[in-house]
């Protein structure tokens, strides 16, 4: 199993992000230089995030975006599920999905769900708080 790099990214602009927690406001650029990601693809996940309701964003003067929750209530599963979907080891722990072959008599099937749960639970347990630590280095703007 393996993310993809969209969602790695992901967790780290918001990781970026949560460093600031109010200090700056945040746009696509400054998150570009802190984090060395290009620029586009800063702005589609910025998009992206903001959709799954991660990241607040405002335009105009002043504009920019912030975390729409405190970095603790932020999980690793919350950023990877807005950018690759619910996430599920195999189809058949997707609900509403049907298309295993072996479906009806798969003697693994029911231990998907364990295996899924498991693997979800851990992204769970990683809040962004967790990710920033108590020994964090200077914030974005500021001078070295």
């Amino acid at each position: 199993m393996r993310l993809s790099a969209q969602a790695d990214y992901a967790v780290v602009m918001m990781r970026a992000a949560a460093r600031q927690c109010g200090s700056v406001r945040l746009n696509a650029t400054l998150l570009a230089v802190e984090t060395g990601l290009p620029l586009p693809t800063v702005q589609k996940l910025v998009s992206r995030l903001s959709a799954a309701g991660l990241i607040e964003s405002s335009r105009g003067t002043g504009g920019g975006f912030r975390l729409a929750r405190p970095p603790a209530a932020i999980s690793l599963a919350d950023i990877v599920e807005a950018i690759e979907g619910p996430i599920a080891m195999t189809p058949c722990v997707e609900h509403g999905r049907h298309d295993c072959a072996i479906e009806g008599a798969c003697e693994v099937r029911p231990h998907w769900d364990a295996v899924n749960g498991a693997v979800r639970g851990a992204l769970a347990g990683v809040t962004l708080s967790n990710l920033i630590g108590a020994h964090e280095p200077a914030r974005l703007g500021a001078e070295a």
